[in-house]
């Protein structure tokens, strides 16, 4: 029988994770875009060297990863035939909230809404959290307030490195190779940029980076990225009469034409939304970034024709402005390339049942590397690590679901051996170029 792991391994993992300050940053261009992401990285690394993998490696681009060698025994049937199973989690938080200081609080949710002390008006509210209700009873990890929390995606990192130190220990279960991936800046759209997928050498892969116990994701948004420039003419207020273009007021009129009704605050399940999630500016020269959000790719070209729809009709109103729109592709939705290889969402729908759970498949209105790697023939569809309320100060953690990840990421290396000496047979996906 396998030597079990301490109790709360993964809990004392998580919360030592997350005081180290990994915000990424959308507006460098360096990468990593933030150097701080590579302590937690080489904190990993020193980690798994010392759990007996040598393999652990920290690229020049800030990608951490390890393999973790098969241990069927000869005779096995399904010796040589299991897939390569990659486990991916992102190092990098959000940089929608503050992300320096954490202080990681557990506690038992009796119920209610949960205030927090850092900061009394910031509140985790029962109404908008129904997960809250399946876990009365139960110890839930919040931030203080004043910071957001980090289980996007640490929560997946520590589920990851608690796996890993178990399949290190001997015994292990028993299982197929094993690949680990640490990814920087996927929080702002970056974390594949430079992940070399023939190198990783998995044949199908997990990001861990999912919501609710039960929740796996097999469809995302497709994404692109919009900015809207506005050049003006900046001079003294007491002479602009005549001469000032103030690049405020046009960006101000761009703003109020979009949709309401394509907004994120009114939009939910598959529906698409426009959002503007960032302007600066001042006289002279303001900007706007908006988020292109569709489960459907086509959709993103309509939205697309809207913002210049939108901008020929600022440039009538602010003729002495130069206004430029452009538009980026983000990532794509990951459905395509699953649907190709279906044994890889079975082998997790499996997994999931077998950790006690009824799986769901739930599509994200948002993006995981996952979404990418998928359109570099890699399938990569998303399993959950417990968290909700990712990117802002109302962030929490569920600490069974934790667990459940965990639990479920054990089930699944045994479920694709099963698979293998069943006949499943091994074979690697074709690998399509792509973005």
């Amino acid at each position: 029988m396998t030597r079990d792991l301490a109790p709360d391994a993964a809990l004392r993992r998580f919360l030592r994770y997350v005081r180290v300050d990994t915000q990424s940053r959308d507006d460098a261009r360096e990468f990593p875009s933030t150097r701080k992401q590579l302590v937690l990285a080489r904190m990993l690394l020193a980690e798994l060297r010392a759990m007996g993998i040598r393999s652990a490696r920290l690229d020049r681009h800030g990608y951490l990863t390890a393999s973790i060698p098969a241990n069927l025994p000869a005779g096995h049937p399904a010796r040589g035939r299991v897939p390569v199973v990659g486990l991916v989690a992102h190092l990098d938080t959000s940089p929608s909230a503050p992300g320096a200081g954490v202080k990681p609080r557990v506690l038992t949710y009796r119920g209610g809404d949960v205030r927090l002390p850092g900061d009394p008006s910031v509140v985790i509210r029962a109404r908008e959290n129904p997960e809250l209700a399946r876990n009365v009873g139960k110890r839930i990890v919040t931030a203080d307030g004043t910071t957001l929390l980090g289980a996007d995606d640490k929560a997946g990192i520590a589920v990851i490195m608690t796996l890993a130190e178990r399949l290190a220990r001997d015994p292990a279960p028993l299982h197929g190779e094993v690949r680990l991936a640490f990814t920087p800046d996927e929080e702002v759209g970056q974390g594949t940029r430079f992940f070399d997928v023939e190198r990783f050498g998995a044949d199908v892969a997990y990001t861990v980076d999912g919501d609710a116990a039960g929740e796996l994701n097999r469809e995302t948004f497709s994404a692109d990225a919009a900015t809207v420039t506005v050049h003006g003419r900046n001079i003294h207020p007491g002479q602009a009469k005549g001469i000032m273009v103030n690049a405020l007021r046009a960006l101000a009129d761009v703003i109020v034409r979009l949709p309401p009704e394509m907004s994120p605050e009114r939009t939910e399940g598959r529906e698409p939304y426009l959002h503007p999630h960032q302007a600066q500016g001042e006289e002279a020269l303001a900007t706007l970034k908006l988020l292109l959000r569709d489960f459907e790719t086509p959709g993103l070209a309509r939205q697309r024709r809207i913002l210049e729809r939108i901008v020929r009709q600022v440039r009538r109103l602010h003729p002495g402005a130069r206004i430029e729109l452009r538009v980026t592709e983000t990532y794509r939705n990951m459905r395509e390339g699953l649907e190709r290889e279906p044994r890889v969402t079975a082998a997790l729908e499996e997994a999931t049942r077998r950790a006690g759970l009824e799986p769901r498949w739930i599509p994200i209105r948002g993006g995981t590397d996952g979404s990418r790697l998928t359109a570099m023939g890699l399938p990569t569809p998303n399993l959950f690590a417990g968290g909700q309320n990712f990117h802002g100060k109302t962030e929490w953690l569920s600490v069974e679901g934790l667990e459940k990840s965990l639990e479920t990421a054990t089930h699944l290396l045994g479920v694709w051996v099963e698979l293998a000496g069943a006949g499943g047979g091994r074979r690697r996906p074709r690998r399509r170029r792509g973005s």
